[in-house]
């Protein structure tokens, strides 16, 4: 397969894409997981190369100079995340599909620019509240980056539409 399909998952944050993505990676072996990089800290029990490419804030710039991104973001401020061209390659040298857990603008990105080869799924959640209760439960974010995520949450919804 020298150019399999993406399938993009995005939601905002708690809505239930990455439970739904790792569903199909156990079901599907001809699925695999696109790992994006991030300037984030590490949560809990990630892991770097499994979770995400967890790089500097210097190196993430270094990768946007020399164009080794096929889309990227500051999702939060400060905080960049972006799908490198290395990691599509990589799952289409293994003659496999590339599926993604990724923010909204992020999907849409990918979408536009595979088109005919991206199939585009919006998570939309149960409501805002079941959102909010999902994100406080993690217990992994501050009450200032809660609200962060609740403001970004209510922006993205209004993006389902564009979706497949």
């Amino acid at each position: 397969m020298k150019q399999g399909k993406l399938i993009i998952f995005s939601a905002p944050s708690g809505a239930g894409k990455t439970t739904i993505v790792r569903h199909l990676l156990q079901k599907f072996p001809q699925l695999s997981f696109s790992i994006s990089a991030t300037t984030r800290e590490l949560r809990g029990s990630e892991t770097h190369e499994n979770d995400y490419y967890f790089i500097s804030k210097e190196d993430f710039l270094h990768k946007i100079a020399h164009q080794e991104f096929v889309e990227f973001e500051e999702v939060y401020s400060g905080t960049f995340y972006g799908t490198l061209r290395s990691e599509i390659e990589r799952i289409w040298n293994d003659d496999k599909h590339v599926i993604f857990d990724i923010d909204v603008e992020g999907g849409l990105r990918l979408k536009r620019k595979y088109e005919d080869d991206a199939l585009a799924i919006f998570v939309q959640p149960p409501s805002l509240e079941v959102l909010k209760e999902r994100l406080t439960g993690r217990g992994t974010d501050s009450a200032e980056k809660l609200q962060e995520r609740f403001i970004k949450a209510e922006k993205e919804l209004e993006y389902a539409d564009k979706f497949d």
